[in-house]
C-alpha cells in the first residue's frame, strides 16, 4: 500500500534504543574474544575490556581487523556507560576503515542516546548505504530518530522496514502498533 496521500498519527513515548552491532573477527586470539564479548548482552568485565585493549595493540598492522576491534571495544565501553570512550572507538574504526558499516551504526546509537538526532540519522543512513550486517537495527534506530524529530511518515516507514527485515524481532512490530494510517 502506498503512503502517498496518507497521514500518519503516532504518539511519542519512551522508545527502546537499538542494540549494538559487533564486527565478526575470526581466529582464536584476543580480537576474537573481544568480538565474542561484544556479541553477549550485559556489562563487560574488566578482563573482557583488557582482551580488547590487548587486541588493539596486537592488530596494529591490519587496519581492517583493528577497525573491527575498535567497534567491538566501543560496544563494550557503551555497555559500561562510557559513551565518550565508545565514540572514540567508533571514530577510530571509521578512520581506519571508512567502509566499516557497523562503526556508523553504533555511532548512530551513541548519538541517539545523546539526543543528537540529525547526526544519528546521518550515521544510520551511512550504515545502511554501506550495507550493515544488521540492517533491521539501522532502520529501527533511524525510525526512533525520525520519530524524535517529528517526521512520523519516515519513522513509520523505517519501523515497517525493520519489521520486514527481522520478522521475529518484536520491537519494530510493537512500535508500529502505535501508528494509525488515515487517508486524507
Amino acid at each position: 500500500m502506498s503512503l502517498r496521500g496518507l497521514c500518519l498519527a503516532g504518539a511519542l513515548v519512551a522508545l527502546p534504543l537499538p542494540a549494538a552491532a559487533g564486527v565478526v573477527v575470526l581466529g582464536s586470539g584476543n580480537a576474537r574474544m573481544c568480538y565474542l564479548a561484544a556479541e553477549e548482552p550485559g556489562t563487560a568485565s574488566s578482563a573482557e575490556m583488557q582482551r580488547c585493549d590487548d587486541a588493539i595493540i596486537e592488530e596494529r598492522s591490519d587496519n581492517v581487523r583493528l577497525a573491527s576491534t575498535h567497534v567491538n571495544r566501543g560496544i563494550l565501553r557503551l555497555r559500561r556507560g562510557d559513551t565518550a570512550g565508545a565514540m572514540r572507538d567508533f571514530n577510530d574504526a571509521t578512520r581506519l576503515n571508512p567502509a566499516e558499516p557497523e562503526a556508523y551504526l553504533n555511532r548512530g546509537n551513541v548519538m541517539l542516546r545523546d539526543d543528537q538526532i540529525a547526526g544519528a540519522i546521518a550515521q544510520f543512513d551511512s550504515a545502511i548505504e554501506r550495507q550493515t550486517r544488521r540492517p533491521a537495527l539501522a532502520h529501527y534506530g533511524r525510525a526512533i530518530a525520525y520519530e524524535e524529530s517529528g517526521n512520523l511518515r519516515a519513522a513509520y516507514n523505517d519501523y515497517r522496514r525493520a519489521s520486514q527485515l527481522a520478522p521475529s524481532w518484536d520491537e519494530p512490530r510493537v512500535e508500529l502498533t502505535r501508528f494509525r494510517v488515515v487517508r486524507n
